[in-house]
């Protein structure tokens, strides 16, 4: 029964983890990241690290592997991010 219910929210982990493709899609068909919070992104991917640790401090596949996603997806999503990031331009 655990190993079935670590399966199954491992499998829904990955789903959650790549998710995220969603925003960068949007980023890209917009040029535009004005509306995402980076800090956010971050304090996200900061928490994907920990959980990573966690999962290999465990020996737990089930922990590691979303987690792995997660943090390769919210990477990229800062990527994108920052190369659409609204440049503020000097005054005159």
């Amino acid at each position: 029964m655990t190993e079935t219910l670590g399966a199954a929210a491992a499998a829904w982990g990955v789903l959650m983890a790549i998710s995220p493709l969603l925003q960068i899609r949007r980023m890209l068909a917009r040029r535009s990241s004005g509306d995402v919070s980076i800090t956010y992104l971050f304090v996200l991917e900061f928490g994907f690290f920990l959980w990573i640790g966690y999962g290999i401090a465990l020996g737990n596949p089930f922990i590691i592997f979303p987690n792995s996603v997660a943090a390769i997806v919210g990477a990229l999503t800062m990527l994108v991010a920052w190369g659409y990031r609204d440049r503020v331009r000097p005054v005159a």
